[in-house]
């Protein structure tokens, strides 16, 4: 029994009459109960029917009295007969005496079973495409993209004109609603895709063995209906609010759904109803079958990496559409980790960056790779180590070590603290003046030395030009022979180790070679290590 209530009858027979579904009336009805949307459609309107067939015998306010004269009677069975397997006191009283007698439009309201017809509102997405069959096409469309999941949450995208039609729809009943003193908020009408949600979710479920279908979940499968007719229904909106339909460079049509609402807000009911039927007319076609689009949010990994090779970029190194180095730090890392989670693609980070000849040794840098759209969503301790040793055998120029899933949030721990975390470095120094051991013993003395860094020449091309400050916390000195030595320096986030040698033609000061007074240059650069406590350290 569909929980309806006598002041939904003047609703459905105005929606039945206007060539609505079963199932768009008991939207209109606000009907929330969801079984009452998954019983078969041919049920659900054979109960409507025989619900406002009731009416005459009804000591509703609003309804009618009896007619008295045989010849009344007899002119009303003729003109809407009775359905058979319905009572004599079951007979449709659809013509009411009074002020209360419905248009033309309304008596046309037959009872007897009709050639199905599209509906004017859902145009056919509450009728022929959520039954079983439809299940089951949307559950295999989902297993041959092969994710693994536990839970899954549906989403539907409808087409834009059904927020017109359903608009219309609203005024063609809003009048009669308003006569018969009743209260009916637009707002609680239920949604299209809420009532498909409803039909479709549990069969659904069902067909990909009993998964858990929520209404947030990690696993996306989004359904998408679309219309030949999307265009021809909004057009209208287009010439009365023309600042709401801008043309975007990604969209097919300027009718997108969140347009074609925000037109809706703003035109009058009186404008709408010069421009548009009320109610709809009766499409020619239903919606296409639904396009079926399988979407996980991100996974991501984080680990540390070491970079043995001065040869090596960080990332792919194209310089006028041309590469430069045939890998890079980047690619050697997420070959096999997009395979292992089989992920459409990825977006690599770092706690900073080394240039190609610089070597990360030490615990090594911080690193962290978003996985857009995996497949796979969840490696174990065992299968987590086997992808870092497979990354390991993979070259000898990198190395990887604690490789784990780390949560979005933990991923900004890696960027927190950019200006105070420190890094230590092993730099080998050239002097043009000969040296002796105790010409660079005073450079072990040296503390917090602060540096006035203008943008260097060699990345003046991509970043701003600006002078920064930077500190050197400390610095040690190891000689190596008259024109050589090691430089140890450990210092802020930021500090352009190269340029503090050379001095980049006075851009940096001070510099070394303002505090040897001879012209350095830098033959080698190593970080030996990242202070920053992230991503935790795994065991060997």
């Amino acid at each position: 029994m569909l929980p309806l209530k006598e002041k939904d009858k003047p609703i459905i027979q105005k929606l039945l009459s206007s060539g609505c579904c079963a199932r768009c009336i008991l939207r209109f009805c606000c009907v929330s109960v969801q079984a009452a949307y998954r019983q078969l459609q041919q049920n659900t309107l054979k109960e409507l029917k025989a619900f406002i067939s009731d009416s005459g015998n009804s000591k509703a306010p609003n309804s009618a009295a009896p007619e008295s004269t045989e010849e009344n009677n007899k002119s009303h069975d003729a003109a809407v007969p009775d359905p058979p397997e319905d009572p004599p006191s079951k007979r449709a009283k659809l013509e009411p005496s009074g002020s209360d007698a419905p248009s033309e439009e309304d008596a046309a309201v037959r009872l007897k079973d009709e050639e199905p017809r599209v509906c004017v509102v859902c145009l056919g997405i509450l009728q022929d495409l959520c039954d079983s069959s439809q299940a089951v096409k949307l559950a295999q469309a989902v297993k041959a993209e092969k994710y693994e999941f536990d839970t899954l949450v549906l989403s539907v995208s409808l087409p834009a004109q059904l927020c017109v039609r359903e608009h219309s729809c609203w005024l063609h009943v809003k009048k009669e609603v308003r006569e018969k003193g009743l209260v009916l908020d637009k707002d609680d009408v239920v949604q299209v895709k809420e009532a498909f949600k409803w039909i479709m979710q549990g069969q659904v479920a069902k067909e990909l063995g009993g998964v858990a279908v929520f209404s947030k979940s990690m696993f996306e499968v989004g359904v998408e209906f679309t219309h030949p007719d999307t265009d021809a229904d909004c057009h209208f909106l287009a010439s009365v609010c023309p600042d709401c339909f801008k043309p975007t460079k990604n969209k097919q049509s300027v009718f997108t759904r969140m347009a074609v609402v925000k037109a809706l807000e703003k035109i009058s009911d009186a404008k709408f109803l010069k421009h548009y039927p009320c109610p709809p007319t009766q499409p020619t076609s239903s919606c296409c079958p639904p396009g079926v689009q399988c979407l996980h949010v991100s996974v991501f990994v984080a680990g540390r990496y070491n970079k043995f090779c001065r040869s090596l970029p960080q990332t792919p190194w194209v310089i006028d559409g041309e590469r430069r180095m045939e890998s890079s730090v980047e690619e050697l890392i997420a070959a096999p980790v997009l395979s292992a989670f089989r992920a459409d693609g990825f977006n690599f980070s770092s706690s900073g960056r080394e240039d190609v000849d610089v070597r990360t040794l030490g615990n090594g840098r911080p690193f962290a790779m978003e996985l857009l759209n995996p497949h796979k969503s969840r490696l174990n301790r065992v299968e987590m180590k086997q992808l870092q040793e497979t990354i390991n055998k993979s070259s000898d120029k990198i190395r990887v070590r604690d490789l784990q899933i780390v949560t979005r949030e933990a991923m900004s721990r890696m960027k927190e603290g950019e200006e105070e975390k420190t890094k230590s470095y092993t730099a080998l120094v050239w002097t043009q003046k000969p040296i002796q051991r105790e010409d660079i013993t005073f450079i072990d003395d040296i503390k917090d030395l602060t540096l006035d860094q203008k943008t260097p020449l060699r990345v003046l091309h991509r970043r701003a030009l600006a002078v920064r400050q930077r500190v050197i916390h400390s610095m040690n000195a190891r000689f190596v022979d008259s024109h050589h030595f090691y430089l140890g320096l450990k210092t802020q986030a930021g500090t352009y180790i190269k340029e503090f040698v050379h001095g980049d033609f006075g851009r940096t000061k001070p510099n070394l070679c303002q505090l040897l007074n001879t012209d350095t240059d830098i033959l080698e650069l190593d970080v030996e290590s990242v202070d920053v406590d992230w991503p935790p350290a795994i065991p060997e």
